[in-house]
């Protein structure tokens, strides 16, 4: 795995599972997209029968919803980190790191899901393969991740100057890279899986909604690597912060883009 520029990862550099307050930010994010997930997840036959793995769990809100209202029969819940998880009848937890050790999660799932998480990581082929190896026939393998929607046209506003500075800093301190997540289909495609398709979600930012504050509590989070850029100083992050929780903004969030694919049956026999 090729190291972040910064040499730095997830959960270490930034966003540090002990630090006060990132679980409640890890959940802040979920109130957002967990209704879509889970919708999206029971739309493709997540049910009862189902055994499912959720890479990168975090906190377990989407595990516990598989379990509670889709009423799967169980759940693995892995991450490099599980202090936020708890055991229950239903999920098991497992403390792995997919990208040094795949073979450590052991068996085939009807449903593989994982949500922002390959943003975070390199080697994007080889770990999108060895998820799809983990689907048994006939199951399905559901990613989602962010998409960058400040380009280059997108008008000069707070939010977007700092958006544009916070993307840059995780991609030089964490290797977070947003780029190559709409080729998500492709790769899918490319993993053997079929009937794939794709949907994007983007949230309205609103003064005080919980996307507003997801993103105010992450620049807050990853400042000094904001400030590394050079595109920010402090002033420019308090005013994007002021700017989300005000009526005058105006900008389109980073969406979500979810894309699934479904293992032939047919493997089954070969």
């Amino acid at each position: 795995m090729t190291a972040a520029p910064g040499g730095g990862r997830y959960g270490e550099a930034v966003f540090r599972p002990e630090q006060a307050g990132e679980g409640e930010r890890i959940d802040v994010g979920a109130l957002v997209y967990d209704d879509l997930t889970v919708a999206r997840l029971r739309a493709l036959g997540a049910g009862p029968g189902w055994r499912c793995l959720d890479v990168g769990a975090g906190t377990g809100t989407v595990s516990r919803r598989l379990l509670d209202e889709a009423g799967v029969e169980n759940v693995l819940a892995v991450d490099r980190d599980v202090r936020f998880l708890t055991e229950r009848p239903g999920l098991d937890v497992l403390e792995a790191d997919i990208t040094a050790a795949p073979d450590s999660i052991r068996g085939r799932f009807r449903l593989v899901h994982a949500r922002f998480v390959l943003m975070h990581l390199s080697d994007h082929d080889r770990l999108i393969t060895a998820l799809a190896g983990l689907v048994e026939p006939g199951g399905v393998l559901v990613l989602s991740d962010a998409v960058d929607l400040t380009s280059d046209r997108t008008p000069g506003t707070p939010y977007s100057t700092v958006m544009r500075a916070m993307w840059q800093g995780l991609r030089a301190t964490i290797g977070t890279d947003v780029s190559w997540v709409p080729s998500y289909p492709q790769l899918l495609r490319g993993a053997g899986l079929v009937s794939v398709a794709a949907e994007i979600h983007v949230p309205p930012l609103l003064p005080g909604s919980p996307i507003s504050r997801f993103w105010a509590d992450t620049w807050e989070r990853s400042r000094a690597a904001m400030l590394a850029t050079g595109l920010v100083d402090d002033a420019a992050v308090d005013a994007g912060v002021r700017y989300l929780a005000s009526e005058e903004c105006a900008a389109l969030s980073a969406g979500m883009l979810t894309a699934w694919g479904r293992k032939p049956e047919d493997e089954a026999t070969r």
